[in-house]
């Protein structure tokens, strides 16, 4: 593979970046500077910068779904919302400072204004960015703290979490309850106490893509495994316990009160992958997991860890090794690097279509597919 091209602009480590759906070659990237630096892909230098933490890190940034001129920026405890019509006088419009603890990730609804944000104290905040107020809190269901959240794209009330408790939480946000509760922890291995199976980053497909590669999850474990995530199946699983539960006499509750349940081990629906290093996966951490948007969009999911590597897996092998328990040819490429990652996204432009923000102060844009 060539030399990734180098952007420079920061004076601390990069922690997360975004890219335009609508503007191919324009990105984002944020630091423990407190800086959020632009770039176009087509142009040499840097764009602009703006220094929106006053010296405190960037956790996550995201753009408001509609209008990529309104961004959202996490700063310790708070968010920030920022009108970027105007570059080089970009103005703050509003700040959120529901969150108790410092926040790991935000990220915003597609089909509506909520905006959902995961702290250290194991909650999640959903923001109404309409009226300015918060909606819910969603706790108990996290016993530490919460890392990654995203909306599930294509049920309009629910969210799906990560911890660093090895639970996948799905939550019905209007209710403010747990519908499902994962734990990649139970029925481990040894080994398991040296590399728990943390989970550090989620994605969830598009909708323009759902139809293509399915209702899924992609998790980031932190025993080095990439877990692709059936949530309908798993969804449907849980009600068909509830109903059996309810046909059996046991105490029956109010239509739609059913409790969570804690599934013993992800492992055991056998409609869920999980990509290992057997496979040719991470030999540590997995911390950022993202779609591509690159070509055939969807075709492949990106990983990147802790072992100074990032993964390019093809999603339609990976069905396909779903269904013959046959693994091999998954991994479609290996990128070598010398640092940990932190974060990645990908662009749909056909070259420099990947972008990584490692423990350094340079992110590194490579071209794949």
């Amino acid at each position: 593979m060539t030399l990734p091209r180098l952007l420079k602009g920061h004076k601390a480590a990069t922690t997360c970046c975004i890219a335009s759906r609508c503007r191919p070659g324009l990105i984002a990237t944020a630091a423990e500077d407190g800086i959020v630096c632009w770039y176009d892909l087509r142009c040499k230098d840097m764009l602009y910068s703006m220094d929106v933490g006053n010296g405190n890190p960037v956790s996550s940034v995201c753009f408001k779904p509609g209008n990529e001129d309104i961004i959202y920026v996490a700063v310790g405890s708070e968010v920030k919302c920022f009108d970027l019509h105007e570059p080089t006088s970009w103005k703050q419009l509003e700040s959120y400072n529901y969150n108790s603890d410092e926040i790991n990730q935000i990220t915003c609804h597609p089909k509506s204004l909520f905006l959902a944000a995961a702290d250290d104290a194991g909650h999640v905040k959903i923001i109404d960015s309409h009226q300015r107020c918060m909606y819910k809190t969603l706790r108990a269901g996290h016993q530490s703290i919460c890392s990654s959240v995203q909306f599930l794209h294509w049920r309009s009330w629910e969210v799906v979490t990560g911890g660093l408790d090895s639970k996948l939480v799905i939550w019905d946000f209007s209710k403010g309850r747990p519908k499902k509760i994962m734990d990649f922890g139970s029925g481990g291995d040894a080994g398991q106490c040296c590399n728990p199976a943390f989970v550090h980053g989620l994605a969830v497909p598009d909708l323009d893509i759902v139809d293509k590669v399915g209702k899924i999850c992609v998790v980031a474990r932190g025993d080095g495994v990439v877990s692709i995530i059936n949530i309908e199946s798993e969804l449907a699983g849980h009600n068909s316990k509830s109903s059996t539960k309810a046909n059996l006499g046991t105490k029956s509750t109010s239509k739609g009160q059913s409790p969570p349940t804690d599934s013993r081990s992800a492992e055991q629906n056998g409609e869920n992958l999980h990509l290992d290093y057997s496979m040719g996966g991470h030999g540590a951490a997995v911390s950022s997991v993202a779609f591509s948007t690159f070509g055939e969009k969807g075709k492949f999911i990106i990983s990147g860890g802790n072992d100074k590597s990032v993964k390019v897996w093809d999603l339609c092998k990976c069905y396909d090794a779903g269904q013959t328990t046959d693994g091999d040819n998954l991994l479609c490429s290996n990128i070598s690097l010398k640092r940990k990652v932190n974060w990645l996204c990908t662009t749909p432009s056909d070259s420099e279509n990947l972008v990584v923000c490692d423990t350094s102060k340079v992110v590194k844009v490579y071209t794949v597919g």
